[in-house]
């Protein structure tokens, strides 16, 4: 039995690597995409099997060479964890200048559209057809902290990206999930243990929790057959100010 293609985006580092190491482990042919080719080539040393293409997310020309490859190499691309995003420092909406509010949406908003729409398109054509789309949306999709007008508003986008992708998915086999993290421990949540900004404009430390139960989630995500979704999943730190936040 062949094993079914997987592809990260944002696969050097944080949750895109431990995703990636844990589809692998999970049986998949995992193909880590990201800028930093060296970073990829780490993560693919970490999974013991795989493969890395470099290609920057807010470029379709990256993009289609991308798929294009995967096509050529694989004929089919069976997952994707739609996972490449960034961020700017904490400020209010009138602080925030509109090159640092682009530099997020085009990576956490276009970039995903682009990375979505060549998975898509693939996985319509191919034969068998069909496939998953995982989005990494975040509890910012439900709910901002203060000063992440560019980070929120991207995230909220993206559900309804996801939305949009599981309608549009439906005649093809293609489904379309997203899974919202809160304070996985990586190189973004690393502040949180000395102190963020909390709706009562108080500075409090965050728990936070390891990035493997994110790759545990995203795995059993995929493993699902695709006429069962998981449509929105949250996975979190249980005492995070999220329910009841404000």
């Amino acid at each position: 039995m062949m094993s079914k293609i997987a592809l990260v985006t944002g696969g050097g580092s944080g949750i895109g690597r431990a995703c990636a190491i844990a589809l692998a482990a999970a049986g998949y042919h995992l193909i880590a995409t990201g800028r930093r080719a060296e970073a990829l080539e780490e993560t693919v040393g970490l999974m013991g099997s795989g493969s890395a293409i470099a290609a920057d997310i807010t470029n379709p020309d990256d993009i289609d060479t991308l798929f294009d490859k995967i096509k050529s190499d694989h004929g089919r691309l069976d997952v994707l964890f739609n996972n490449a995003g960034n961020n700017v420092s904490a400020a209010p909406i009138g602080d925030i200048s509109p090159e640092d509010f682009l530099k997020v949406i085009n990576v956490n908003l276009y970039g995903a559209f682009l990375a979505a729409r060549g998975a898509f398109n693939l996985m319509r054509a191919q034969d068998p057809q069909g496939g998953r789309i995982i989005n990494n949306g975040s509890i910012s999709a439900a709910v901002p902290r203060p000063g992440s007008a560019p980070y929120t508003s991207s995230k909220h986008a993206i559900t309804g990206m996801t939305r949009t992708i599981s309608l549009d998915g439906r005649p093809y086999n293609i489904a379309c999930g997203q899974i919202d993290i809160g304070n996985a421990a990586s190189e973004m949540t690393a502040r949180m243990v000395g102190g963020v900004p909390q709706a009562d404009l108080s500075i409090k430390p965050e728990p936070v929790m390891d990035v493997q139960n994110v790759a545990s989630s995203v795995v059993h995500m995929a493993s699902l057959p695709l006429e069962a979704n998981v449509q929105f999943m949250t996975v979190m730190a249980s005492g995070m100010p999220f329910i009841g936040r404000g």
